[in-house]
């Protein structure tokens, strides 16, 4: 018996007992004369080499899809044959690898063995810290061959495509609005149940996001991270730091379809169109135009108000009115 002198662990064959002690001694003696990386194991350098020559000499008997290694094929079969051999002593749930059901027992466990070294977050799955990493290094490896935007996360980019594409592939069984991502879908549901998950720890107050309560919350902590680099006022969220940047470019990107006027808030408008000098111009307008052009216009203004909807979800409170209350300003007159 070949036994390891550090760990006491027993090896049949000598050779095995050589490579063993390498975890040991870090000892890695196989290089790779493509790139820098070397390995304890011959047989981890050439699968390694693969990756440089391309070589993927295990193939899908049912599909057309090749593999650098044989237990990723065994693997991949799996997704043809159904079978999911791995289950979880919990909840029943099964897995076609061992590994995903060991990241799926990290649910019941609340387990986190991943930690961040830059702050103090933790996570279940090594793939989410090296991703979370990337936010202190400012690393977007993505890159959309669209436009110029780069991502830290595939995933990320996979989403952001669809803005080219228009692919909305998540809809609502009760509505049919559709959606770029799943977790948008979950969101739009609670419309329709009226479940607020979120609850605040220091009032009533319940949210369909996780978002919202995030920013909620700085209601009772009175923290407002997002500061103007202009004038040094801060906001509670970044979205209204951005209409309050527009009091310094002087950007009003919402206007008013029938009159051109422009507003640096959809607040702005929606306080704009209620005025009673725009409702008489709307009704001087359906008065005076054909009823197809009238329905049109009609049309406009309820997707703005769906526009205005989803923005009132996102601004928990419109940082432009403040500052014109603050300086005896009348909207309606810009």
């Amino acid at each position: 018996m070949n036994t390891c002198d550090i760990c006491y662990k027993n090896f049949t064959r000598r050779d095995n007992l050589v490579v063993h002690r390498r975890v040991h001694t870090g000892e890695t003696p196989y290089s790779c004369d493509q790139c820098e990386k070397t390995f304890a194991r011959k047989d981890k350098l050439i699968l390694h080499e693969r990756i440089h020559s391309g070589e993927t000499p295990y193939s899908c008997d049912q599909c057309e899809k090749t593999f650098a290694r044989k237990d990723k094929l065994i693997l991949h079969e799996r997704i043809h044959s159904g079978e999911t051999p791995y289950s979880c002593d919990q909840c029943g749930k099964t897995f076609s690898q061992n590994g995903d059901l060991t990241k799926h027992k990290r649910i019941h466990t609340g387990e986190k063995p991943y930690s961040c070294d830059q702050c103090v977050k933790t996570f279940k799955d090594r793939s989410h810290l090296t991703v979370h990493k990337r936010i202190h290094t400012g690393e977007k490896p993505y890159s959309c061959d669209q436009c110029v935007k780069t991502f830290k996360d595939r995933s990320q980019l996979t989403v952001h495509k669809r803005i080219h594409t228009g692919e909305k592939p998540y809809s609502c069984d009760k509505c049919g609005a559709s959606f770029t991502k799943n977790s948008s879908l979950d969101v739009h549901k609670r419309i329709h149940t009226g479940e607020k998950p979120f609850s605040c720890d220091q009032c009533e107050k319940t949210f369909k996001q996780s978002g919202e309560l995030t920013r909620h919350k700085r209601v009772h902590t009175c923290e407002k991270p997002y500061s103007c680099d202009q004038c040094g006022a801060s906001f509670t969220n970044s979205s209204n730091l951005t209409v309050h940047k527009r009091i310094h470019t002087g950007e009003k990107p919402f206007s008013c379809k029938l009159c051109d006027k422009h507003y640096i808030s959809s607040s702005e408008l929606s306080k704009h169109k209620k005025s009673p000098g725009h409702l008489e111009m709307m009704k001087t307008f359906n008065n005076t135009v054909p009823t197809s052009v009238s329905i049109s216009l009609i049309e406009c203004e309820e997707v703005y108000i769906k526009e205005e909807i989803k923005e009132e979800e996102i601004f928990e409170e419109d940082p432009i009115s403040i500052q014109m209350r603050a300086d005896n300003i009348d909207p309606l007159s810009i």
